[in-house]
Protein backbone atom coordinates (compact mmCIF):
# COMPACT_ATOMS: atom_id res chain seq x y z
CA UNK A 1 0.00 0.00 0.00
CA UNK A 2 1.66 3.43 -1.28
CA UNK A 3 0.19 5.19 2.38
CA UNK A 4 1.45 8.56 1.03
CA UNK A 5 -1.02 8.30 -2.05
CA UNK A 6 -4.02 6.99 0.71
CA UNK A 7 -3.55 9.73 3.15
CA UNK A 8 -3.43 12.32 0.00
CA UNK A 9 -6.94 10.68 -1.28
CA UNK A 10 -8.23 10.62 2.38
CA UNK A 11 -7.52 14.21 2.32
CA UNK A 12 -9.26 15.25 -0.46
CA UNK A 13 -11.70 12.58 0.27
CA UNK A 14 -13.41 14.95 3.43
CA UNK A 15 -13.23 18.15 0.56
CA UNK A 16 -15.75 16.30 -1.07
CA UNK A 17 -17.70 15.45 1.86
CA UNK A 18 -17.24 19.44 3.17
CA UNK A 19 -18.82 20.04 -0.21
CA UNK A 20 -21.73 17.48 -0.28
CA UNK A 21 -22.82 19.04 3.04
CA UNK A 22 -22.81 22.76 2.31
CA UNK A 23 -24.65 22.18 -1.38
CA UNK A 24 -27.14 20.10 1.58
CA UNK A 25 -27.74 23.45 3.67
CA UNK A 26 -27.32 25.89 0.20
CA UNK A 27 -30.55 23.64 -1.37
CA UNK A 28 -32.15 23.67 1.85
CA UNK A 29 -31.91 27.55 1.89
CA UNK A 30 -32.77 28.34 -1.82
CA UNK A 31 -36.60 28.94 -3.07
CA UNK A 32 -35.88 28.88 -6.72
CA UNK A 33 -36.68 25.42 -8.23
CA UNK A 34 -34.21 25.61 -10.74
CA UNK A 35 -31.37 26.72 -8.75
CA UNK A 36 -32.64 24.26 -6.58
CA UNK A 37 -31.95 21.56 -9.04
CA UNK A 38 -28.81 23.01 -10.33
CA UNK A 39 -26.89 22.93 -6.94
CA UNK A 40 -28.85 19.28 -6.47
CA UNK A 41 -27.08 18.18 -9.60
CA UNK A 42 -23.67 19.46 -8.19
CA UNK A 43 -24.04 18.27 -4.92
CA UNK A 44 -24.61 14.78 -6.82
CA UNK A 45 -21.17 15.09 -8.75
CA UNK A 46 -19.41 15.83 -5.25
CA UNK A 47 -20.90 12.11 -3.89
CA UNK A 48 -19.84 10.81 -7.18
CA UNK A 49 -16.56 11.84 -6.63
CA UNK A 50 -16.66 10.75 -3.13
CA UNK A 51 -17.31 7.33 -4.40
CA UNK A 52 -15.01 7.25 -6.63
CA UNK A 53 -12.05 8.46 -4.33
CA UNK A 54 -13.31 5.88 -1.82
CA UNK A 55 -12.70 3.22 -4.54
CA UNK A 56 -9.82 4.02 -5.10
CA UNK A 57 -8.53 4.24 -1.51
CA UNK A 58 -10.07 0.85 -1.19
CA UNK A 59 -8.40 -0.51 -4.31
CA UNK A 60 -4.98 0.82 -3.20
CA UNK A 61 -5.63 -0.89 0.52
CA UNK A 62 -6.14 1.64 2.23
CA UNK A 63 -9.61 2.20 4.68
CA UNK A 64 -11.13 5.72 3.40
CA UNK A 65 -12.59 8.70 6.11
CA UNK A 66 -16.06 8.66 6.48
CA UNK A 67 -16.86 12.20 7.05
CA UNK A 68 -15.06 15.67 6.96
CA UNK A 69 -13.44 15.42 10.00
CA UNK A 70 -12.18 18.84 12.07
CA UNK A 71 -12.60 20.33 8.92
CA UNK A 72 -16.01 19.60 8.22
CA UNK A 73 -17.31 21.23 11.50
CA UNK A 74 -15.48 24.20 11.01
CA UNK A 75 -17.00 24.50 7.61
CA UNK A 76 -20.96 23.42 9.49
CA UNK A 77 -19.81 26.33 11.88
CA UNK A 78 -19.33 28.91 9.10
CA UNK A 79 -22.59 28.13 7.20
CA UNK A 80 -25.00 28.19 10.57
CA UNK A 81 -23.73 31.70 10.63
CA UNK A 82 -24.86 32.53 7.15
CA UNK A 83 -28.35 29.99 7.83
CA UNK A 84 -30.27 33.48 7.86
CA UNK A 85 -29.29 34.18 3.86
CA UNK A 86 -31.30 33.05 1.59
CA UNK A 87 -31.36 35.25 -1.62
CA UNK A 88 -30.77 33.23 -4.25
CA UNK A 89 -27.29 35.54 -5.63
CA UNK A 90 -25.76 35.13 -2.23
CA UNK A 91 -25.99 31.39 -2.23
CA UNK A 92 -25.02 31.35 -5.70
CA UNK A 93 -21.84 33.09 -5.10
CA UNK A 94 -21.26 31.85 -2.07
CA UNK A 95 -21.24 28.10 -3.82
CA UNK A 96 -18.97 29.56 -6.60
CA UNK A 97 -16.43 30.69 -3.75
CA UNK A 98 -16.55 27.39 -1.86
CA UNK A 99 -16.21 25.81 -5.33
CA UNK A 100 -13.40 27.63 -6.10
CA UNK A 101 -11.69 27.64 -2.28
CA UNK A 102 -12.51 24.09 -2.59
CA UNK A 103 -10.25 23.24 -5.81
CA UNK A 104 -7.48 25.78 -4.88
CA UNK A 105 -7.03 23.32 -1.63
CA UNK A 106 -7.68 20.25 -3.47
CA UNK A 107 -4.35 21.61 -6.16
CA UNK A 108 -2.32 21.85 -3.22
CA UNK A 109 -3.41 18.57 -1.40
CA UNK A 110 -2.56 16.11 -4.36
CA UNK A 111 0.21 18.02 -5.90
CA UNK A 112 2.87 15.37 -7.01
CA UNK A 113 2.12 13.07 -4.34
CA UNK A 114 0.16 10.29 -6.24
CA UNK A 115 0.53 7.46 -8.48
CA UNK A 116 -0.35 7.76 -11.61
CA UNK A 117 -3.84 6.39 -11.52
CA UNK A 118 -4.61 8.42 -9.13
CA UNK A 119 -3.80 11.54 -10.24
CA UNK A 120 -5.82 11.10 -13.55
CA UNK A 121 -9.07 10.31 -11.29
CA UNK A 122 -7.93 13.60 -9.19
CA UNK A 123 -7.75 15.60 -12.33
CA UNK A 124 -10.48 14.12 -14.16
CA UNK A 125 -13.07 15.33 -10.41
CA UNK A 126 -11.00 18.51 -10.67
CA UNK A 127 -12.07 19.57 -14.49
CA UNK A 128 -15.58 18.86 -13.19
CA UNK A 129 -15.62 20.85 -10.20
CA UNK A 130 -13.82 23.78 -12.27
CA UNK A 131 -17.25 23.40 -14.75
CA UNK A 132 -18.88 23.61 -12.03
CA UNK A 133 -17.70 27.19 -10.62
CA UNK A 134 -18.76 28.61 -14.35
CA UNK A 135 -22.30 26.99 -14.11
CA UNK A 136 -22.45 28.77 -10.93
CA UNK A 137 -21.01 31.58 -12.14
CA UNK A 138 -23.58 31.61 -15.47
CA UNK A 139 -26.50 31.14 -13.31
CA UNK A 140 -25.68 34.13 -11.54
CA UNK A 141 -25.54 36.30 -14.60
Amino acid sequence: MDKKTVKELNAYLKGEYMAVKSYEKFIEKTKDPDVRQKLQSIQQDHEKHASKISERISSLGGKPVKGAGYMGIMSDMKNLIKRNRDDTEFILEDAGRGEYRGIQMAEEIVKGDLDPESSKLINEILNEDRSHVGKLKGFVQ
